[in-house]
């Protein structure tokens, strides 16, 4: 078991960006199920499912409100609406979880119970430890605190705020899953002890909709994996702080495009194919 967190490089991110071969199609390169969104945020679908597309998968999956899809398929057309087979799953970005529906609830506790890898976001994260399929959680610290509270374990925000690495391995430990905790230095780590470290190379990303885009990227990655983590779950831990380094690279490179100035959700999104292909390249 580790001890100390490690810094995750480029070397690392390398290792864990897939390029289509000669004999892939649209199932074997990944097929991601997406039910994010909702009417008071169909922003945060389409940046998430712009940003899946953007990483690289064979086919993506939106399951939403008849509204949210319009949107979904008005930025993404080449997304399929509605259920199907997958190998993972996104689930939560942009949904209040005081406010599902019996319908959305629905949706939920079936992508849950097809058992493939799921990674939890926003008003999903209640549902963690719920299920038994390899799981991810992408809390920011509030929602850290939120989760870790309904579990009736005592934590502030300042708290956690002071020590966000020991919480998330609390967290982990508690729920059973692995855990990205987002922030200006994004914590990655796992039950078994994992712990990765992920720096911001620019704090451009402190913008609405960047933790949806994030989501995005992280479930492209699980998708495209899904052979390796069906032989080694821990693999979770290593595709979401490639992730988060692409994430930031992305955010970084959309910067510079623009002088170093700010930046937008979608700008990001949109820079995420550059920093693959330069992974590929090395």
């Amino acid at each position: 078991m580790a001890t100390e967190w490690r810094t995750w490089t480029v070397d690392d991110a390398r290792r864990w960006i897939r390029a289509p071969e000669a004999d892939d199609d649209k199932y074997s390169r990944g097929v991601l199920g997406v039910v994010t969104g909702s009417l008071e945020y169909p922003g945060a679908a389409v940046l998430g499912v712009e940003a899946v597309h953007r990483t690289g998968v064979g086919l993506v999956r939106y399951v939403g409100p008849r509204i949210v899809r319009r949107a979904v398929l008005d930025r993404r057309p080449e997304t399929v609406a509605g259920r199907g087979r997958v190998q993972a799953w996104l689930l939560g970005s942009g949904i209040d979880p005081t406010r599902r529906s019996f319908m959305l609830l629905g949706d939920l506790q079936h992508a849950l119970a097809d058992g493939v890898p799921v990674v939890l976001d926003s008003g999903a994260l209640d549902l963690a430890g719920t299920h038994t399929a390899p799981t991810v959680i992408t809390p920011h610290l509030r929602e850290l605190v939120r989760v870790l509270n309904t579990r009736e374990i005592d934590a502030s925000l300042d708290e956690v705020r002071a020590a966000p690495g020991d919480w998330a391995r609390r967290a982990a430990d508690e729920l059973g899953v692995a855990v990205l905790l987002k922030g200006a230095t994004t914590y990655i780590c796992d039950p078994s002890g994992d712990l990765r470290t992920v720096v911001a190379p620019t704090h451009w990303l402190a913008t609405a909709g960047t933790g949806d885009v994030l989501g995005g990227i992280l479930g492209a990655l699980v998708a495209t994996h899904h052979h390796e983590l069906a032989a080694n779950a821990e693999s979770l831990t290593d595709l979401a702080a490639t992730a988060a380094w692409v994430h930031g690279e992305a955010a970084a490179r959309a910067s510079a495009a623009h002088d170093g100035g700010p930046v937008t959700a979608l700008d990001i999104a949109e820079a995420v194919p550059s920093i693959v292909g330069g992974l590929l390249a090395r």
